[in-house]
């Protein structure tokens, strides 16, 4: 399913819909350049889980906490390569059945993110136009366009 997106307002909305249908154990690999809008869904994301929309990048932390009903982890795997980077990070141990983790950088990890992952691609078309194509979970279906 793809979402056209023409505006940071619109990928958050968007972001909404998808955050209504989260259950906690999910895991959203994102896919994305610089800049394609990863963390403005994410703050949509957090609003549709009712959690707080105070969402920044994880960059220099590697990872950040959202709590409420069930907690959301937003991790940036942008420095991370493959499994032994990642067993570092502690990544592992943050899954489970009332979390939820989003990964930005997903690119990185790919082989290492478990079955029934749901990837969330994010790409440019102009300055302010996204696409945002959601694969691997049948319950999306339905939102978008």
């Amino acid at each position: 399913m793809t979402f056209t997106s023409h505006s940071p307002e619109e990928t958050i909305e968007f972001g909404k819909k998808i955050g209504a249908l989260i259950r906690g154990g999910d895991i959203i690999a994102y896919k994305g350049s610089m800049g394609a809008g990863k963390t403005t869904f994410t703050r949509g994301l957090c609003v549709g889980m009712g959690l707080p929309d105070e969402v920044t990048s994880p960059t220099f932390a590697l990872v950040n906490e959202y709590r409420g009903r069930i907690t959301l982890y937003h991790f940036d795997m942008y420095r991370i390569m493959g499994a032994d980077d990642l067993e570092t990070t502690g990544f592992y141990d943050y899954i489970g059945e009332d979390s939820v983790l989003a990964v930005e950088w997903s690119e990185n990890i790919e082989d290492c993110l478990p079955e029934g992952t749901i990837f969330i691609t994010l790409g440019h078309i102009d300055e302010n136009t996204r696409t945002i194509t959601v694969d691997g979970d049948e319950r999306f279906e339905t939102v978008g366009n």
